[in-house]
């Protein structure tokens, strides 16, 4: 029987905690885990510079989802500093190139304030997904990531974010994971990649992927508390409304008909 999206968020929030365990050794077990690589050891202050890469037709509430958590931070506990990337210093437009169809101008600009030329000394490096990265044309992104991804503490994709990364190389032989509405077209993108579903963020390293759009927000909020401690976490997820999951409370994988993946991360 296939359920439906509400019932599958339901049996997910009610069971989640209760089956933690159960998938946890589940996973142990499984001939096919992978180790992911350890997180970095650092503390929040060691995280300082922030860069976002913008492109035509990027999806808002990932970048600004994950944006959100992170300004609570900066304007609460220390300086966090951001910059928006891109190609030239043109505002970014969240309008697609075509899809609209009723001619609508509901595609807000956004200020690009850095360009892929500039060296900027960045600790974490956020990719966001949308519709425009199925545009062609993308080169320069994806030179910009695998050129930025050794001096950065951190690479974060988004959604479908993880496709540009995966193309870009920087992804190949990691657990990483994404938006399951797009999972075929995105996965496709990266062979090498070892995929996981289900998934709502996967950790690998200095390599962190989330699945689709709002998910950002529950990796963004797993590294607050990876990073700053549970207090903080605590206190920005109730200034926000935010109930975060956990890793492996993704309900989107069964509504939209994707199997378990062979490679899963191995748990201690």
């Amino acid at each position: 029987m296939k359920f439906s999206l509400l019932t599958a968020l339901s049996m997910s929030m009610a069971t989640s905690a209760a089956s933690a365990s159960t998938l946890m050794a589940a996973r142990n077990d499984s001939t096919e885990c992978v180790t992911p690589r350890p997180i970095p050891d650092l503390k929040g202050g060691d995280f300082r510079n922030f860069g976002v890469v913008l492109f035509r037709a990027l999806d808002m509430l990932d970048v600004f989802g994950p944006l959100e958590p992170l300004q609570l931070v900066a304007v609460g506990t220390q300086q966090l500093n951001l910059h928006f990337i891109a190609e030239t210093l043109d505002p970014i437009s969240t309008r697609p190139a075509s899809m609209n169809n009723f001619n609508s101008s509901f595609f807000p600009d956004i200020a690009v304030t850095n360009t892929f030329d500039e060296d900027l000394d960045l600790d974490v490096l956020i990719v966001s997904g949308g519709l425009g990265v199925r545009a062609p044309g993308l080169d320069a992104i994806e030179e910009y990531i695998k050129k930025v991804y050794p001096k950065v503490k951190l690479l974060i994709t988004i959604c479908t974010g993880a496709r540009l990364a995966a193309r870009s190389g920087v992804m190949d032989g990691r657990l990483a994971t994404t938006n399951k509405n797009s999972w075929d077209s995105t996965t496709a993108n990266g062979p090498d990649v070892k995929w996981v579903s289900p998934a709502r963020y996967i950790r690998d390293g200095d390599i962190w992927s989330s699945s689709g759009v709002t998910s950002g927000l529950d990796l963004i909020f797993n590294f607050i508390k990876t990073y700053w401690g549970e207090e903080e976490h605590d206190r920005i997820a109730g200034m926000v409304e935010h109930v975060t999951r956990e890793w492996d409370d993704d309900p989107f994988s069964a509504h939209y008909g994707i199997p378990r993946t062979d490679a899963q991360p191995c748990l201690d």
